[in-house]
C-alpha cells in the first residue's frame, strides 16, 4: 500500500531536489530521480513534484492521480509507492523508477541499435492491453478511465515490459453508471477521441480509441500526426490513422508495417495489431470493442479467429498551424507550451 513520506526523506533521496537529478518535466513541475534506503532495502524511485504556485488545473490533475493510483496494483502499471504534502502547499508523489525510458523515445529513436523488434513491440501491446482491461473491468466498484493513453505515457522497464503511467487525467466511474460531462476536455492531439471532444463525457470507449491509435503507432513506427508545418498536415489522409485506413481499403494493410523492421515480423500478429487498431479507433464509440474483446483478438486461443474488419471511414481531428479544429464540432483547441495535453477554449 502507498504510504506517506516525510519531506526530509525525499529531499535526502534526491540530493535536495538537485538539478542533476531531474529526469523529466510536465505542466505540474519536475520529476526527480532518487534513492530511498528504508530498513536497509534501498530502491531507486521517481519523485514527481507539484509546486505550490502551480495552476488550479495542475493541482486538479495531481490530486486525481493520487486518488486513482492509490487503488491500483498491476504489473503493467507504474507503481505508486507514496506521497508527501509539503508545508508550502506543494505535493510530491513517489513512484517506482522504470529505467528503460518511455515508449515514444524507444519507438522514434534514430539509433538503429535501439530499434524495438517486432517481438518486443507485440509484448508491449499485450502488456498495455492487459493494463487497460484491468482498469476498465477488473476493479470491483470502479472503472478507471485513464484519459491520456499515448506512447510518452508508457514506460519500458529493464526487461522490456511496458508500464502505463501518468494518471493526471484519469477518472473513476462506477460500473454501469452514466458518466457526467466534464468542464475541460483534455487529452493529446492525435490520440484524443473525437467523440469525447463532442460529448465531454469521459468513458472507457475513449481509452479504447486512444489505444487503437497507439497500436497503429507501435506497428507503423510513426507518430499519429505529422510534424507541424509539414505539407498536407491538415488532411485526415496525412495522419497515421488515415494512412493505415487507406492501406486497409486497398487490401494491403501489411504495407503499414514499420519499414525499419525490414519484413522481420510475424505477419499474422502484425495484421491483428493493425486491424484491431483500426477497429478500436472507430468514430462511433458504440462500435468499438471492449478491452476484453481486444485482448481476445490480439492473442486468441483459436489461431483461426479473425478480427472483424473495420467498415468505417476515418473521422479525426484536423490539425493546422499548431491548433486543432474538429471535423465534427466547432470547439477550438490549443496545446499549452508546458504540456502535451489538449484543452478546449470556451
Amino acid at each position: 500500500m502507498p504510504r506517506r513520506y516525510r519531506y526530509a526523506e525525499l529531499a535526502a533521496a534526491t540530493g535536495n531536489f538537485a538539478e542533476n537529478q531531474r529526469i523529466g518535466q510536465g505542466g505540474f513541475g519536475w520529476v526527480y530521480r532518487g534513492f530511498l534506503n528504508n530498513d536497509g532495502a534501498g530502491r531507486h524511485v521517481a519523485v514527481k513534484a507539484l509546486s505550490s504556485d502551480s495552476s488550479a488545473q495542475g493541482r486538479k490533475e495531481f490530486e486525481a492521480e493520487v486518488k486513482t493510483t492509490t487503488r491500483l496494483s498491476h504489473r503493467n502499471i507504474v507503481q505508486l509507492l507514496g506521497w508527501c504534502e509539503c508545508r508550502d502547499g506543494g505535493l510530491l508523489l513517489v513512484y517506482e523508477l522504470v529505467p528503460g525510458g518511455n515508449l515514444d523515445k524507444r519507438l522514434h529513436s534514430p539509433a538503429r541499435d535501439r530499434l524495438l523488434t517486432w517481438e518486443e513491440r507485440f509484448e508491449i501491446a499485450l502488456g498495455l492491453g492487459s493494463a487497460l482491461r484491468y482498469l476498465h473491468t477488473e476493479l470491483e466498484q470502479y472503472c478507471v478511465v485513464h484519459g491520456d493513453i499515448k506512447s510518452s505515457n508508457v514506460m519500458i522497464d529493464s526487461s522490456g515490459e511496458a508500464k502505463l503511467g501518468d494518471f493526471g487525467l484519469a477518472r473513476l466511474l462506477q460500473h454501469r453508471a452514466d458518466p457526467r460531462t466534464t468542464e475541460v476536455v483534455a487529452g493529446t492531439i492525435g490520440y484524443i477521441d473525437p467523440e469525447f471532444v463532442n460529448s465531454r463525457r469521459p468513458c472507457a470507449e475513449s481509452d479504447v480509441y486512444s489505444f487503437g491509435v497507439l497500436l497503429l503507432e507501435i506497428a507503423n513506427g510513426r507518430r499519429p500526426t505529422p510534424p507541424a508545418g509539414k505539407p498536407g498536415g491538415a488532411s485526415a489522409s496525412a495522419t497515421l490513422l488515415g494512412r493505415v485506413r487507406d492501406m486497409h481499403d486497398r487490401k494491403a494493410v501489411l504495407d503499414a508495417a514499420d519499414v525499419r523492421l525490414a519484413g522481420d515480423f510475424d505477419e499474422q500478429e502484425m495484421e491483428r495489431v493493425l486491424v484491431t487498431g483500426l477497429w478500436c479507433a472507430h468514430p462511433d464509440g458504440s462500435q468499438r470493442p471492449s478491452m476484453v474483446q481486444v485482448m481476445s483478438f490480439l492473442k486468441p486461443e483459436d489461431a483461426q479467429l479473425r478480427v472483424p474488419p473495420p467498415t468505417h471511414r476515418v473521422l479525426e481531428l484536423e490539425t493546422s498551424h499548431g491548433s486543432t479544429r474538429s471535423s465534427v464540432a466547432s470547439t477550438t483547441y490549443h496545446t499549452p507550451p508546458d504540456s502535451g495535453h489538449l484543452m478546449t477554449e470556451q
